[in-house]
């Protein structure tokens, strides 16, 4: 089951389909908050997948929240940022993502960290 976090319609249609063809049970949240109370809901979720930039909360502070409850402090959690500048991924991963991929998200590329994190 994945939680995917995204404020353009677009790119959660663009994932789900993607997603939805490896057999994959999708959630989707259009905002931090929806994304928080969504993981709080379904504690079955294998993991997120993190827009950055967000309008009301964006994907930075909604991962350091829910890095601060510690039930979910090893869900994995993929920032997905089209803002793919140096410091971008560190960023990331300071405020609690475990991996980092840049937009346009390379299908092959989100499918072998999934399979990565899933395994784990």
């Amino acid at each position: 089951k994945v939680l995917i976090v995204d404020d353009d319609a677009r790119n959660i249609f663009a994932l789900s389909t993607v997603l939805e063809n490896q057999d994959m049970e999708i959630l989707s949240a259009t905002n931090g908050r929806q994304a928080i109370e969504l993981i709080k809901a379904n504690n079955d979720l294998a993991i997120v997948l993190m827009d950055i930039m967000m309008p009301e909360m964006d994907g930075y502070e909604t991962m350091h929240e829910i890095r601060q409850v510690p039930e979910f402090r090893n869900l994995p959690i993929l920032a997905l940022t089209a803002k793919a500048m140096k410091g971008d991924r560190e960023k990331c991963l300071e405020a609690g993502a475990s991996d980092y991929l840049a937009k346009p998200v390379n299908t092959e590329q989100l499918l072998s960290s999934l399979r990565m994190w899933l395994h784990r």
